[in-house]
């Protein structure tokens, strides 16, 4: 197996694992339903991952390396709509690539031993528009703008991925997200319904 097929093989059953370990939780996920995910033989998988705990630490790994890609890219862009819409870009790059990891992050049920990523990664997606992670400003609008854009880019990469329109999508994906964050297109008007109207 050449090392490129490993990294896309690991890369699959970490994000796998990952969307397993969100719905079922850590201890109810068991290495035979993550084989049977990817199509590999119990054997098979663990010739990849020697242990679920293993398995359970790459994932942990992979977020917290996914988490340092995004703060390098922010942290590249002066503040403001640069920075935003760089940020926006690797984030949903990286959502449609992870689905799994996306899933776990947004998993409210993790069980012990719960992945430390899921407050890592967030807490990376925060800084990263320049919110300081258990601080409420004075004014709370970046925050919600930060949060609400965090919220739309998940559910829209999730629906998007289960789909399979990624491609047609991100355009509007991103564009949603920086309308969410205050930075949308110049001279877009707001959509009204005909409800409004009347």
């Amino acid at each position: 197996m050449t090392r490129a097929v490993r990294q896309h093989a690991d890369a699959d059953i970490l994000d796998r694992a990952a969307a397993l370990f969100a719905r079922r939780g850590f201890a109810k996920t068991s290495v035979q339903e993550i084989a049977d995910a990817v199509g590999l033989s119990k054997t098979g998988l663990l010739h990849h991952f020697p242990s679920k705990d293993a398995l359970h630490t790459a994932v942990t790994v992979q977020a917290d390396g996914l988490a340092e890609q995004v703060l390098s890219v922010a942290l590249r862009a002066p503040e403001g709509p640069e920075r935003d819409r760089a940020t926006v870009e690797v984030l949903v790059d990286i959502a449609f690539a992870h689905p799994g990891l996306v899933t776990l992050l947004l998993s409210p049920a993790a069980e012990e031993p719960a992945p430390q990523c899921t407050s890592t990664a967030g807490d990376a997606a925060l800084r990263a528009f320049g919110i300081v992670p258990g601080e409420l400003p004075a004014d709370p609008t970046r925050v919600v703008r930060v949060l609400g854009a965090l919220g739309a880019l998940a559910v829209l990469s999730l629906t998007a991925t289960e789909h399979g329109t990624t491609t047609t999508w991100r355009p509007l994906v991103v564009a949603t997200c920086l309308d969410a964050l205050g930075q949308g297109r110049p001279g877009a008007q707001p959509t009204r319904s005909p409800q409004m109207e009347a």
